[in-house]
C-alpha cells in the first residue's frame, strides 16, 4: 500500500467499498479549511487597512504569495492524507498568515496613530479657526479677507467628512490645508493692519492728536479725535476733555482710505465744512468733513499712477460724522457714525470750521493690536 492517502474518486471500484472506508477512515484533508479561512480573513483585514496603499511592498508580496497558494489549494482540493505526513502547503499557508497577521498588527497600530493625528489636527484648527472668527469680527476686518474664512470652513467640513469614513490620511490632509489657509489669512491681516502694531506709526497718530488738542487750547474753541482702532470719539474744549462717545465705522473701517466705495473711514486732519440738521441729511444730523483735502489726493494720484488703485476708482467723498438714519441702518459707509442722542450732543457743540483729526490709533495696546499678537503676527520693531 501507499505511504500517501489515495484521491477521493466518486465511484469507487475493486476490491470493496467496505475496505476501502476503512483506509479512508485514518485519513484527513490535504489542507485544513480552518488554514484557508485564516489567510482570507487576513487578506481582508489587510483590504480594509488599505495596506496596498500604506505598505504597497508587503501587501505585493502577500498577494502574490496568496494566489500562488490558492491555486494549490485549488488544485489539491480533493486530496487526502495521513495525519503524520507533513503537508508543505499547510506549512506554507500557515507562514503566511503569520506574516499577514504581522501586518495587520502593524498598521493597526500605524492607523490609530494617524486617526489619533487627524483628531488633533482637527480640534487644533477648529480652535484656531474660532479664534480668527471672533477677532477679525472684533475689529470688523472680515472683507480683508475674503473669501479666505469660508474656503477654511470648506476644508474643515471635509476633514471630518472624510474622518466619519475612516479616510484619516485625506482628514489629516484636509486640516492642513485649512491651517495653512489660517495661516495665509494671518498674513493678510498682518500686512493690513500691521501699522497698529507700529511704534512709529503709533507715535506720529499721537503728535497729530496732541497738535489738534494743543490747537484747541490755544484758539480757546473745540477740536474733534477719532480714535478708529478703539472706536471713540472724543469732543475738546480749550484743550480738555468734553465727552467722548462710542462710534461705528465703515464696513471696511479700520483700513486707511483709498478710494471710493472702499468702505475705510479716512485717517488725516480735517475740518467739519458744513453742518446739516434734520431735513438737510438722509441721517439724523450731520457733520460733513472736509475730505479729500490735499494729502488725500496726493497719495490717491500716487497709488493710482503706481497701480495701487484701478484707473476707474474715483477718489470719493462725502464723508461725514452722522447719526444714524433709521434703526435698521447698523454701520455706515465709511463715515463715522454715533447713536442720535449722542449726535445732538455733539452736533450743538461744534461749529463750522473745527478740527477733526482721524487716527488709526492713540496707545500701542489698542485693540487691533491686541488681536494681531492673539493671533500670532510678529510685532513689527521701529
Amino acid at each position: 500500500m501507499s505511504d500517501h492517502c489515495p484521491r477521493v474518486r466518486s465511484i469507487v471500484l475493486g476490491w470493496g467499498a467496505l475496505a476501502l472506508a476503512g483506509l479512508f477512515a485514518g485519513c484527513v484533508e490535504a489542507v485544513p479549511q480552518d488554514a484557508i479561512e485564516a489567510v482570507e480573513n487576513i487578506d481582508r483585514d489587510l483590504m480594509e487597512l488599505r495596506a496596498a496603499e500604506f505598505s504597497p511592498v508587503d501587501y505585493a508580496r502577500f498577494a502574490h504569495q496568496w494566489m500562488e497558494l490558492k491555486s494549490r489549494v485549488q488544485a489539491d482540493e480533493d486530496l487526502v492524507r495521513w495525519p503524520w505526513e507533513l503537508n508543505d502547503l499547510e506549512l506554507a499557508l500557515r507562514r503566511l498568515q503569520e506574516e499577514g497577521s504581522q501586518t495587520v498588527a502593524r498598521l493597526t497600530k500605524e492607523r490609530e496613530a494617524l486617526r489619533q493625528s487627524a483628531e488633533s489636527k482637527i480640534a487644533q484648527v477648529e480652535d484656531r479657526f474660532r479664534v480668527m472668527a471672533v477677532q477679525v469680527g472684533a475689529i470688523d476686518s472680515r472683507i480683508v479677507l475674503g473669501q479666505k474664512p469660508v474656503e477654511t470652513d470648506l476644508l474643515m467640513k471635509q476633514a471630518h467628512a472624510f474622518y466619519e469614513q475612516g479616510r484619516y490620511d485625506r482628514s489629516l490632509d484636509a486640516s492642513d490645508r485649512a491651517a495653512q489657509n489660517l495661516a495665509t489669512q494671518t498674513i493678510l491681516l498682518g500686512n493690513e493692519f500691521g501699522r497698529y502694531a507700529d511704534r512709529g506709526q503709533i507715535s506720529g497718530w499721537q503728535q497729530m492728536a496732541k497738535d489738534t488738542i494743543a490747537w484747541s487750547r490755544t484758539h480757546q474753541t473745540s477740536a474733534i479725535v477719532v480714535n478708529k482702532a478703539d472706536r471713540i470719539l472724543t469732543l475738546y474744549r480749550n484743550g480738555q476733555k468734553v465727552l467722548s462717545y462710542p462710534v461705528r465705522l465703515g464696513f471696511n473701517g479700520i483700513r486707511e482710505k483709498r478710494y471710493q466705495g472702499d468702505g475705510a473711514t479716512p485717517e488725516g486732519r480735517y475740518r467739519i465744512s458744513r453742518k446739516r440738521g434734520q431735513g438737510e441729511t438722509q441721517f439724523y444730523r450731520a457733520l460733513v468733513l472736509d475730505y479729500p483735502n490735499e494729502e488725500d489726493r496726493r497719495r490717491y494720484r500716487l497709488e493710482q499712477k503706481t497701480g495701487q488703485i484701478p484707473a476707474s476708482r474715483a477718489i470719493g467723498g462725502q464723508i461725514e460724522i452722522h447719526g444714524v438714519e433709521n434703526q435698521l441702518m447698523a454701520q455706515t459707509l465709511g463715515c463715522v457714525m454715533l447713536e442720535n442722542p449722542q449726535m445732538t450732543q455733539l452736533f450743538n457743540r461744534v461749529e463750522k470750521g473745527t478740527p477733526v483729526t482721524i487716527v488709526g490709533a492713540l496707545h500701542e495696546q489698542n485693540s487691533v493690536a491686541q488681536t494681531l499678537v492673539l493671533l500670532g503676527v510678529p510685532r513689527e520693531e521701529t
